[in-house]
């Protein structure tokens, strides 16, 4: 971390976002490739094998975070960049030569490490910046997400017509050639216009000496936070085009639509987030982002309901004979009981942010029949509906989307401030923490969706998730303000009992 602002600092902010926002091109590849190739029947990979595909580089891409923030802090981000960028660049080339699955798996874990960019961009940004700026400048490093919506973008284009619209199927090869080459051109750009710095604090220092902060509690708890706003994002983010396609019978494309809608603002609302991070304390954004993820995850477990559950009847205040039934009116003798028709179905075709209950009464008896003073001659019958509308649904899932982008700038605003000498390390957990978060919680989320039948068990999951990270920051954060404070005893004592 350095003491004043210059020109190189935003000009190694600039580089070090373009670069990130390549690897995070990279790292999301196979979501389209793989996707590609099986839709035109290139490959007969099941389900399963698909998972794995597009699961590998988030694993190989978070494994060594922490190693790549520490080599950064040790050798500095020119060197450490430009290495990874040139290496990844080798298995992304030699995917266009794969034939089979095991080709697939073992390129996809090689160029999966470009994963590691974010912990070298982190920790190489970090010492360019004072104090005072390091959540704007980690914040608009971030924006870099935004390399996912590249490659969704633009890549089917690229296949479309590098295949001439599925003609000439083989010519799928050249699009990892042309991401490997941008790897290249990427590394090129690195080494002639960045300035190698490493950080002051790891002059001297070995390995085992740089990982010492790994032991305090507190980088395992930014680590939980970067979990749930990073690794639970990435997650979501996949998991929203099935969820939206499933729960709401809605198109492919729709579907695709709804999950950008959460996933581009997050993206994008990073370099925000630094700033309110910035000008008012990490801390007090973390409980706005925590308190928000608790409010509307709650609001989105809920699924939709259809209920019929009994209502209120009608019992015969006289024994007697049954002359007259209709849905309407019960006759028994000269006695009459009306009914509560069967209204219009308000579940169709209408709007409803709350549930809605349809009420009416049915006849248990005909005409003929002889019943008993206080039998049930008609049954209650009452309809709640609630259609959880997508609408609503998306706004809230905006909103999450929207917090968790500012979260994220948040949590890594905290590393510089309780680890300025160790930014690498332990930005690299933290990075690793999140990361496997991506790998992870998609499986968690099938579990769930498969043990309760519901798509929207997934939200359960967030909602106990964010709790605990509300939880565990607001008893910390209260030890801290007591221990800091003296009791009223003390200051008594203090004042010599007077």
């Amino acid at each position: 971390m350095t003491s004043t602002l210059s020109f190189n600092s935003h000009r190694m902010l600039f580089l070090n976002t373009l670069a990130f926002t390549v690897c995070f091109a990279v790292w999301m590849f196979n979501g389209v490739l793989v996707t590609f190739l099986v839709d035109n029947q290139i490959y007969s990979w099941s389900p399963v094998e698909i998972g794995w595909l597009m699961a590998i580089p988030p694993l190989s891409g978070s494994i060594f975070r922490l190693h790549a923030g520490v080599w950064t802090d040790r050798f500095g981000g020119k060197i450490t960049f430009s290495i990874l960028l040139f290496l990844c660049a080798v298995p992304m080339y030699l995917l266009s030569f794969a034939n089979g699955f095991w080709h697939f798996v073992i390129c996809s874990f090689g160029f999966g490490l470009i994963g590691q960019g974010f912990s070298i961009g982190i920790a190489y940004t970090s010492v360019w910046y004072p104090k005072n700026w390091q959540g704007r400048a980690l914040g608009i490093f971030g924006v870099g997400n935004v390399g996912a919506a590249v490659t969704t973008l633009f890549a089917p284009t690229i296949l479309n017509n590098l295949t001439h619209n599925g003609a000439m199927l083989d010519e799928w090869r050249k699009l990892p050639q042309i991401y490997a080459v941008a790897l290249i051109g990427m590394g090129v750009l690195f080494l002639i216009f960045s300035i190698n710095k490493k950080s002051d604090a790891a002059k001297g220092k070995t390995f085992v000496q740089m990982l010492q902060p790994l032991k305090q509690l507190r980088v395992w708890r930014f680590g939980l936070y970067y979990y749930l706003v990073f690794g639970c994002f990435v997650a979501l983010a996949q998991w929203l085009v099935p969820y939206f396609l499933n729960l709401y019978s809605i198109s492919l494309v729709a579907a695709g639509i709804m999950a950008s809608i959460f996933s581009i603002p997050a993206g994008l609302i990073r370099a925000l987030g630094g700033w309110l991070s910035d000008k008012y304390g990490a801390r007090t954004i973390m409980y706005w982002v925590l308190g928000s993820s608790i409010v509307f995850c709650m609001l989105l477990i809920i699924p939709q309901l259809e209920i019929n559950t009994p209502g209120q009847g009608i019992m015969a205040k006289r024994k007697g004979t049954v002359t007259f039934v209709s849905d309407s009116l019960i006759t028994i003798d000269q006695k009459n009981y009306p009914l509560i028709k069967k209204g219009s179905d308000e579940s169709e075709g209408s709007f409803h942010i709350f549930p809605v209950k349809n009420i009416w009464q049915a006849p248990m008896v005909k005409i003929g029949d002889e019943v008993k003073k206080k039998q049930l001659i008609a049954k209650g019958i009452t309809h709640i509906f609630f259609e959880a509308n997508i609408w609503l649904a998306v706004f809230f899932i905006f909103v999450i989307g929207f917090m968790w982008g500012i979260g994220k700038a948040a949590v890594y605003k905290h590393i510089p401030e309780y680890f300025p000498n160790d930014v690498g390390a332990v930005g690299g957990m933290v990075g690793l923490l999140g990361g496997l978060g991506g790998f992870v919680s998609p499986i968690i989320f099938g579990y769930l969706l498969e043990w309760t039948g519901m798509w929207t068990s997934m939200w359960i999951f967030l909602f106990i998730i964010s709790v605990i990270c509300m939880w565990w920051m607001h008893t910390v954060i209260s030890r801290m303000r007591d221990e800091a404070a003296p009791t009223t005893k003390e200051k008594f004592e203090r004042m010599g009992g007077r």
